[in-house]
């Protein structure tokens, strides 16, 4: 049933105010002398360990993940959940390697860093690149999703989903950073609590359609006997997925670009931890990484779920379109239907949650880049502490309402998860390059920073079309595998530039970087063996 009972209103405003008070009480918390744009964009010093990891998290999880990835879970299985598993390795090479250098050069924005590296010009190109990507398609392709899960298991309306998202969003969004930081926490404890519930739901109905009673234990030796081709991580050539998620380069190719591209070189990620010192940083992103091996927890498994019982004869109508389509990302709003009054409020809440908390994330990240790299250094130079935080305020209240404008053209997508990595994909591969070689080799020049740049997505284009422009002559390549080709070409490409017409020996653009910064403490070197442990096993069970 597609709507909120009177319990389910209840919870879901009890989350709502909560979250409101906490976050007015953060944002009035101050101690004096922070009121300044790095307090306001950065938190500066005021963020713990548990703040920044949960804030990572909170960020990166959103509708495509409730919704996309559980769609993705009853289409193709447990394989999914190589994006969030690879992810929380990644994690720690972000914290090893990137993380100290931003540190150590403060870093505050990812143009900043490429202005300091190369010149104003790659800067201000990626910036007004990354601030057309973040509005038109991180912001839209949110709240879209947000709005359509929320519609389908509530009896408001998809245009009142859009303008309901955007303003909560854009509430928690003006208390800048600290405020983002602390209330992502409680974002994340109901996003999992909400996740948990339904996973819970999923699996009790699992177990008694097949005689077991409702026992939870029961309900997973079933997924597994009922759906074995669903629990397998790396996919062969005669899987019919396997274009979407291609064999070992989920391991070691273009997912390896995507997850360094999305958790090292991207601001709206990045910039949880550029505010906090060394230690705190890593310990938060190593929080990040135990909470992602959860992940698939609740968002792949009840898209399992589905699958098996859809495949029992169970909700034929609830997974198709009225055209009798079937639709893999009706999965969890279907789910969420069969929840009893009050706990359906539990999720629902959680659903909210992680939208709100992602779209707070991506619109401070816009409000940063704006205010920091265009307004300051172009537009008025002279602007004061308080004027650079006042224009990142504007600048959050007028990239959502341009999102909101936009969100209802997107109503065309299918397997929404997949979709977003391939076209997001487009550009990772170019970003990675610029930043690897910029980080660690000091060869690399401005002019090759820029061919990288207006490449990546000319050669993504060209790997993806030729295909069909050829009838068929040029390969058809996994997307995935398309990323790690054209990370290879552009890296090569820059490579043989900065060796062809090498630095000018006046040029000042350097980064600082020496070994000393990627030591790491005995505790970080324990919480990263049990995650990559973890993972051996994860892996190894279901190869």
């Amino acid at each position: 049933m597609n709507t909120l009972q009177t319990a389910d209103i209840i919870v879901f405003f009890i989350y709502f105010i909560g979250v409101s008070s906490y976050g007015y009480y953060i944002y009035h918390k101050r101690k004096p002398g922070t009121t300044g744009s790095k307090d306001y964009f950065l938190a500066e010093g005021s963020l713990t360990w548990w703040a920044i990891g949960a804030s990572l998290i909170a960020s990166n999880i959103s509708a495509e993940h409730f919704i996309g990835m559980s769609g993705s879970g009853f289409a193709l299985g447990l394989a999914i959940s190589t994006y969030e598993w690879m992810s929380a390795a990644t994690l720690i090479i972000v914290a090893v390697f990137f993380i100290p250098v931003y540190l150590k050069n403060k870093i505050y924005t990812m143009p900043q860093f490429l202005a300091k590296r190369y010149n104003d010009k790659v800067s201000t190109i990626m910036a007004v690149f990354w601030l057309l990507v973040y509005v038109f398609v991180n912001l839209t392709s949110i709240i879209y999703l947000g709005a359509l899960a929320i519609s389908s298991i509530s009896n408001i309306g998809f245009e009142w989903c859009i303008i309901g998202l955007s303003f909560f969003s854009v509430l928690v969004t003006l208390g800048g950073m600290k405020v983002i930081g602390y209330t992502d926490v409680v974002q994340v404890f109901v996003l999992i609590l909400g996740g948990l519930v339904t996973t819970y739901l999923a699996l009790s109905l699992l177990s008694d359609h097949f005689g077991y009673g409702g026992n939870i234990i029961k309900g997973l030796s079933v997924l597994r006997k009922e759906a074995p081709s669903h629990f397998h991580m790396i996919f062969d050539k005669s899987n019919k997925y396997y274009k979407e998620l291609p064999g070992l380069s989920v391991l070691v190719g273009g997912m390896l670009v995507n997850n360094l591209a999305y958790w090292g070189c991207n601001q709206y990620i990045v910039q949880r931890a550029l505010g906090a010192d060394l230690h705190t940083a890593r310990k938060g992103i190593l929080f990040a990484a135990f909470l992602k091996l959860l992940i698939p927890v609740i968002a792949v498994l009840p898209g399992i779920t589905m699958y098996v019982l859809h495949q029992n004869g169970l909700f034929q109508q609830e997974m198709s379109d009225p055209s009798g389509t079937l639709k893999p990302d009706h999965a969890y709003p279907t789910l969420m239907n069969l929840l009893p009054a009050g706990l359906k409020g539990v999720a629902f809440a959680a659903l909210t949650a992680a939208i709100v908390a992602s779209l707070a994330g991506k619109a401070n990240s816009i409000s940063t880049i704006f205010s920091l790299d265009i307004y300051k250094k172009f537009i008025n130079p002279e602007a004061s502490e308080k004027k650079q935080v006042r224009v990142g305020q504007w600048a959050v209240i007028v990239a959502m309402v341009i999102a909101a404008i936009v969100t209802p053209s997107l109503r065309s997508l299918d397997q929404a998860y997949q979709f977003i990595q391939e076209y997001v994909g487009f550009i990772s591969p170019g970003v990675l390059a610029i930043f690897l070689l910029g980080l660690f080799w000091k060869r690399t020049t401005a002019p090759a920073a820029m061919a990288g740049a207006l490449l990546t997505i000319p050669i993504s284009t060209l790997l993806k079309f030729l295909p069909s422009w050829t009838n068929g002559a040029f390969p058809d390549y996994p997307f995935l595998d398309r990323m790690g080709i054209t990370f290879l070409v552009i890296a090569g490409l820059m490579i043989v530039m900065s060796l062809v017409k090498p630095k000018p020996a006046n040029d000042t653009h350097v980064i600082e970087v020496d070994k000393s910064l990627f030591r790491v403490s005995p505790d970080f070197v324990v919480g990263s063996i049990i995650i990559v442990g973890v993972l051996v096993a994860l892996y190894t069970v279901f190869w």
